[in-house]
């Protein structure tokens, strides 16, 4: 087992690089559409864990997060660009909203109806799934950090989170050669993709090269920002009983919050052009095999429960978002891109929407960055909500 930090480092580190170097061999490419590179880094190290090469605990995980999330946290928001979300039209985020209410009223009702045959602090792992669905991973381990969940809960909520979700992923594309017919069952109108198309080709030309300087000022700023709402966070109360809002809740709270503010300056104009998200990407995706390292395989023994409960929270989802674009008569786009846009987030909304309108693929990142803002407050109510009624 490796024990050493700096070792432990390498490997996760590799671990993270390994994964994305796999998925972009070409022949391999079809099977990574299907599973994502995210996929393999929660199971790569989740393996790994179960068979005692890596630690499920170890200092240098909790050291990671504690400034690596919100540094990641402030890219993600900071390169937010608001003016372009709310240029792809009212209909997307419509979908994008009612998405995310499905996903939390499911986990609501997932755990009224299961919570019986699952560990007594289940309640957290379903405020993790909901964190999950309501914007992607980034989402979840925040959750998990905050709440201080138990590893004992990771594994199953990790098995739920990439089976049922990536299940789904497949169905949605497999359905795309259907969206004709499913547009009529919708009645839907199609001119306002046609309008969010021709927005979004205005909204994406201000791309540059970053230069070294601009790498190292963008990395030494957010690390310094990440520090000191770290510090912030020390200073505030901590609220709830069991313990909901924590410093480190304050310190992802302040961090989203901080980003979103300067996302429509010029500091904000100027991480979009030189894209600060992608380094954002990077210290997540370390992360999140952190996350995967600290689950068991093993757990899986409690998972056949847990997978019944994210296929309710699943079906609940889909309802919700299906009545809404029925009613409000919006295209099939919308409902596979709402719905991954809170489930995958900005991985796999993309993917949904290239699969059904391959120009608007770039509303699948905008809206999975919209769940993902979405979903850093939505569940905390979720959390004080089930831990309600889990007392």
């Amino acid at each position: 087992m490796l024990t050493d930090p700096m070792s432990l480092a390498v490997v996760l580190i590799g671990i993270a690089a390994g994964v994305y170097a796999i998925s972009l061999i070409p022949a391999l490419r079809g099977f990574f559409t299907y599973a994502p590179p995210v996929v393999w880094m929660y199971f790569v190290p989740m393996v790994l864990s179960t068979l005692g090469v890596l630690p499920a605990e170890h200092p240098l995980y909790s050291s990671l997060a504690k400034y690596a999330l919100p540094m990641a946290l402030i890219l993600l928001t900071l390169s937010t660009d608001l003016k372009a979300i709310a240029s792809v039209g009212l209909p997307a985020l419509f979908a994008l909203f009612a998405g995310a209410l499905g996903v939390g009223l499911g986990c609501v009702v997932a755990f009224l109806m299961f919570s019986p045959w699952l560990p007594e602090d289940v309640w957290q792992g379903f405020v993790m799934l909901s964190a999950s669905w309501i914007g992607g991973s980034a989402n979840m381990v925040a959750m998990q950090q905050s709440l201080a969940v138990d590893a004992a809960l990771v594994g199953p909520v990790v098995v739920v989170d990439t089976v049922v979700a990536y299940s789904w992923l497949g169905l949605l594309i497999v359905l795309s050669a259907q969206q004709g017919r499913i547009n009529r069952l919708l009645r839907a109108d199609m001119t306002s993709l046609d309008r969010v198309e021709a927005q979004l080709i205005e909204s994406s030309k201000d791309v540059s090269i970053a230069s070294v300087r601009s790498i190292s000022i963008i990395v030494g700023a957010s690390f310094v920002a990440a520090f000191l709402a770290r510090e912030f966070a020390e200073s505030l109360p901590e609220l709830g009983e069991p313990k909901i809002i924590t410093a480190t809740t304050w310190a992802i709270l302040t961090a989203v919050s901080g980003g979103l503010l300067l996302s429509v300056t010029r500091v904000g104009a100027a991480a979009r052009r030189y894209q600060a998200s992608e380094y954002a990407y990077a210290a997540l995706f370390l992360l999140l095999v952190t996350v995967g390292a600290q689950a068991d395989l093993r757990a899986i023994t409690n998972a056949p429960v847990f997978l019944l409960a994210g296929l309710v929270v699943l079906i609940i989802h889909i309802a919700f978002l299906v009545l809404t674009c029925r009613v409000l008569r919006l295209p099939a786009f919308f409902v596979a891109v709402g719905s991954m846009s809170n489930i995958g987030g900005a991985v796999s909304g993309p993917i949904a929407a290239a699969a059904y309108r391959p120009a608007l693929a770039p509303v699948g990142a905008l809206l999975g960055v919209a769940g993902y803002v979405i979903g850093i407050y939505l569940p905390l109510g979720i959390a004080f909500l089930l831990s309600s009624l889990a007392t």
